[in-house]
């Protein structure tokens, strides 16, 4: 799929969860399976960490199974909770948190993948290209900038790996 992947390639993936969850939900009314998600990315590399940036709602059973669910493929997690603001309007946004940690973790890494199709994390792929790192992106790319796909070194469009990644109810 990418022809730049090596196997001697340390990978860590980057997973604004809330992007690509809602995008599945949305495009095709179903979840993803992120353990293949990240899988997927990685292909014959070497994982170095995979972390998913979900928001905490309510606690409720199928949040936790979530959760569970993520950490029991391999993915770390940091979680935020909603903040509802006195208008009533709700707020969770992971954008500067995936971003501090990519830097962070950057030192360790060959490639850095994110797993979103927001446009605003162009400035954080030129930061850590600039830096001599491969950075590339997951998304769906109906809904992804075309900006972020212009600028990454590799697009992983998640609308050519349905089969692999989507987890489709049962009716």
């Amino acid at each position: 799929m990418n022809q730049f992947a090596s196997p001697s390639q340390r990978v860590g993936v980057f997973i604004d969860t809330q992007n690509i969850y809602h995008s599945a939900r949305n495009f095709y009314q179903a979840n993803v399976d992120f353990g293949s998600l990240v899988r997927s990315v990685v292909g014959p590399r070497q994982q170095i960490r995979a972390i998913a940036y979900v928001i905490k709602s309510d606690l409720s059973e199928k949040e936790i199974s979530f959760f569970e669910a993520l950490v029991s493929k391999g993915i770390e997690l940091r979680i935020k909770d909603l903040i509802t603001m006195p208008g009533g309007e709700k707020k969770a946004d992971w954008d500067v948190g995936i971003a501090v940690d990519a830097i962070r973790v950057s030192k360790l890494l060959d490639v850095v993948i994110v797993a979103t199709g927001d446009g605003d994390f162009i400035p954080l792929v030129e930061y850590l290209q600039n830096q001599g790192l491969q950075v590339e992106a997951a998304g769906f790319g109906r809904n992804s900038s075309i900006k972020l796909k212009e600028r990454v070194d590799f697009f992983y469009d998640l609308d050519e790996l349905t089969d692999s990644i989507l987890i489709r109810s049962k009716r």
